[in-house]
């Protein structure tokens, strides 16, 4: 017998109110932000999570166990997730569900994701309870699903900000450098925007479709300077 599939005989038993419970969630994902709301949304829904912030780190992770659920940003510090994707996709025993996400484009993340073979795709901010348990139960087995009918929450998790504040701290850092990695620094600072709802934060990296004129680069930094300022200040 597969050792995953035994290994389920032993686990707690899905239900309505925790319709994840019994499942292990990995998640790789390099924003703080973006994995906090992860982990509540993880908690809320009974699975449990184990967290990488990069590929080399996942891997890690994949060489000891095999998840039920593989949620992989698509921009990380040393690669592309859908390397990874590709990589637990052709793995045997296939992870029950793989999901890519990224706060990019929606339409092309998800074309890619799909072609790198990953069950489905979520675009950031992901918030709500309903929306992050319908994501991972639509792709479940039969026998891992829960029983009955099973209410629904538009509940919203809300990241701790400090998580918000190490993001930005980070993406300074990096502006700070001579030549920003902006291939990187891009696609993490609109996740970041877009799981704050941060318009003017998202406005300006929207604009910076390759490298930072100065002006804008001027502007980014003020622009992150006194959000870490505000978030310390709350």
């Amino acid at each position: 017998m597969d050792d995953f599939v035994a290994d389920l005989d032993f686990r707690p038993k899905p239900t309505a109110a925790h319709p994840l419970l019994g499942l292990t969630v990995l998640v790789v994902e390099d924003s703080r932000f973006a994995s906090e709301a992860l982990r509540l949304l993880c908690l809320r829904s009974g699975a449990r999570i184990r967290r990488a912030d990069c590929l080399t780190s996942a891997r890690r992770h994949l060489a000891v166990y095999r998840p039920s659920v593989a949620i992989i940003d698509l921009g990380l510090p040393d690669g592309s997730g859908l390397d990874l994707i590709a990589e637990i996709h052709a793995g045997q025993p296939r992870v029950p569900v793989i999901l890519g996400t990224s706060g990019a484009d929606p339409d092309a993340s998800e074309t890619a994701v799909m072609a790198a073979g990953a069950n489905g795709f979520l675009p950031k901010p992901m918030e709500t309870l309903a929306f992050f348990q319908a994501a991972i139960l639509r792709h479940l087995p039969e026998d891992l699903q829960p029983k009955g009918p099973r209410p629904t929450s538009d509940d919203r998790v809300e990241p701790d900000t400090l998580a918000f504040r190490e993001d930005l701290t980070h993406a300074m850092k990096l502006l700070e450098l001579d030549s920003p990695p902006m291939a990187y620094l891009r696609p993490f600072l609109l996740g970041v925007a877009r799981t704050a709802h941060d318009a003017g934060l998202e406005d300006i990296i929207a604009r910076a479709s390759g490298p930072l004129a100065h002006g804008d680069r001027v502007s980014l930094r003020a622009l992150l300077s006194d959000r870490i300022r505000h978030v310390a200040a709350v």
